[in-house]
């Protein structure tokens, strides 16, 4: 049986006649914000880290660094694959019980996993107990990963006011940018003011347990929260169609494949590449994800405002269509000793700036697509889907097939194959679609 709500008025319109945003949707935006800045966080220390955690968790004596790595990066995409499970969980959660209840409860689980791996003892403490526990740890926060993001989008899209869905929505995917941004940061800090062996013993761990501050300030955030007036809205009790759903998720992961493929290759899987098949130090291998980085932050918020004036698919069939074409330069470009490392600099952020152009719309785009009754689970399970299959297994693709093939160019047929499909998926968007009010 379905519960009622209270019918919510319409918002009021500014003198000037334009929508006024509905009350408290600063607040949602931060709200929504801060558990993607910290789910990112987490997830680029892991990316950033894989070549130390392959050695204190997957390597035991005698064992190979590259079976390590190989382990590591396996335990990365396994998290991802617990994504849709928690998309699920939460999403159903969120559609039924209400958005902030499934946030306050996310923020919860990947705070105590990530401040838990922190404390982890290690393969030469615990033996063969270590990469199981860290696995275990890495699944909690995949479940809530993947609730977190159907959550944080249905929050911000629905408080956004009319006309500005894309640029609201571009502040999840700023957040995973500065998430990502911020774990280089706490990831080169110890990186550069300890020794190698510091870093390896124990450095390593400070990153992971500084969520913990950074948690509890988000729950308090999330507490203060309030529901959105599109949940509140009282509507007709007709579900929508399973067959109709189920077809808008498969279309949704697909218009996302270019931007969780190119996303996780250029932004997170890149300084253990670099490090491993072209014999980069850590230090410079962080210093070309930061620039990538900074040139996806840089882009973000402008798609997303851009897509509000000219459409979703435009700005995003832009974006998947330069990666594919820039894939195979940019690697070559790196390879090449004879290249400026200004160059080489310019290069990576202009690789991350064309992943923006594909995630500052994309949430905004993904909750056009689904009802307000199943736009938590839908927009969720659409993203996890996509960054199961293309983010999580990133790494572990890339890192197997270059060390079976030989060939250093996997990582760019890996983004222009997946961003060709999505380019392909994107045309089947409406032209105006961000013209359209949220369907109820």
């Amino acid at each position: 049986m379905e519960s009622r709500r209270t019918p919510v008025p319409a918002p009021d319109r500014a003198a000037s006649g334009t929508p006024a945003a509905p009350p408290g949707s600063r607040g949602a935006l931060v709200a929504g914000s801060v558990g993607n800045f910290i789910e990112w966080y987490e997830f680029g220390v892991y990316g950033y880290f894989a070549t130390i955690i392959a050695a204190r968790f997957f390597t035991p004596e005698g064992g190979s660094e590259v079976e390590a790595l190989v382990k590591t990066y396996a335990s990365f995409a396994l998290a991802f694959f617990f994504r849709p499970v928690g998309a699920v969980l939460f999403g159903r959660m969120g559609d039924r019980v209400g958005r902030r209840p499934a946030l306050i409860l996310v923020v919860l689980l990947m705070t105590g996993a990530t401040t838990l791996i922190g404390l982890l003892p290690t393969y030469a403490t615990l033996g063969a107990a270590a990469p199981w526990l860290l696995t275990g740890l890495r699944v909690v926060q995949g479940l809530s990963a993947g609730g977190e993001f159907g959550g944080a989008v249905s929050v911000m899209t629905e408080f956004a006011p009319p006309g500005r869905r894309g640029l609201y929505g571009a502040w999840q995917s700023f957040t995973v940018a500065l998430g990502l941004l911020g774990g280089a940061g706490m990831a080169a800090l110890p990186a550069t003011v300890l020794t190698g062996a510091q870093l390896h013993a124990w450095g390593w761990r400070l990153p992971f347990l500084l969520a913990l501050p950074m948690g509890l300030a988000a729950l308090r955030l999330r507490l203060r929260l309030e529901e959105t007036p599109s949940f509140r809205r009282e509507r007709p009790a007709v579900a929508a169609p399973p067959g109709e759903v189920a077809k808008a998720i498969t279309l949704g992961a697909g218009r996302l494949m270019g931007w969780s493929a190119a996303g996780y290759t250029f932004l997170v899987v890149l300084p253990s590449y670099l490090q491993s098949a072209l014999n980069a130090t850590f230090q410079q291998a962080l210093v070309a994800t930061v620039l990538a980085n900074l040139g996806f932050a840089a882009a973000i918020l402008p798609a997303g405002a851009l897509s509000d004036r000219i459409g979703r698919r435009a700005v995003m069939t832009a974006g998947a269509v330069l990666a594919v074409l820039l894939a195979f330069p940019l690697l070559r470009l790196l390879r090449d000793p004879g290249v400026s490392t200004t160059a080489q600099g310019l290069a990576v952020c202009a690789a991350g700036a064309v992943v923006g152009l594909m995630a500052g719309p994309g949430p905004a785009m993904l909750a056009e697509m689904f009802p307000t009754r199943v736009r938590h689970t839908g927009l969720g399970l659409a993203y996890a889907l996509s960054n199961a299959v293309f983010s999580g297994c990133a790494g572990l693709i890339i890192t197997e097939t270059v060390k079976r093939t030989g060939n250093l160019d996997i990582p760019a047929y890996y983004v222009a194959v997946t961003c060709a499909v999505s380019a392909l998926a994107l045309a089947t968007l409406r032209g105006d679609d961000h013209h359209r009010a949220l369907r109820d």
